[in-house]
């Protein structure tokens, strides 16, 4: 399936919910290399929401828009690459944070992406630095994190799990 209006393909069986009007919803892009290492960002010290913490790209969903047309949006604001195609759905899940902005339904998927990976173009005013993480990198997604909110780290792992597990069958 493509996405006709961002030229997104999307591979056979993978979820893409439909957001309601009073719905708020976060999307995620877990992003590999060639070497099968994940990117993530580290947010700014000055972030409202998840200060110092390490995250994988992407957002809210904003008002109107398609959780596609979202991550599209998201991939190139946050890294100047272009979403080519949503491989897999790696998890769905629901929070709450502590910006007063309620209950958020999130969708992270496994992502492929155009662009030079060794140059991403952060924005630098909502990320302060930026990596590429295997599984020996792991605990370094656990930094400014307390000890069980280690959801990026967590699905981080999955993903290099899911990848290895794939790769061996």
């Amino acid at each position: 399936m493509t996405d006709g209006r961002h030229g997104v393909a999307v591979d056979s069986g993978v979820e893409v919910p439909v957001p309601a009007d009073d719905e708020n919803w976060v999307v995620g892009a877990i992003i590999f290399d060639g070497a099968g290492r994940v990117f993530a960002q580290k947010r700014s010290a000055e972030r409202r929401l998840f200060p110092g913490m390490w995250d994988i790209v992407g957002g809210h969903v904003d008002g109107g828009e398609s959780i596609l047309t979202a991550l599209a949006r998201e991939v190139m604001e946050e890294t100047g690459w272009r979403l080519l195609r949503v491989r897999r759905l790696v998890e769905k899940s629901t929070w709450t944070g502590d910006d007063g902005r309620g209950v958020r339904h999130e969708v992270d998927y496994v992502v492929e992406v155009e662009g030079d990976l060794a140059r991403p173009a952060l924005e630098w005013s909502k990320h302060s630095e930026y990596g590429w993480f295997g599984p020996e990198d792991l605990p370094r997604l656990k930094e400014n994190v307390a000890p069980g909110d280690w959801f990026i780290h967590d699905l981080v792992a999955r993903a290099l799990r899911e990848r290895s597990d794939a790769a061996r069958r």
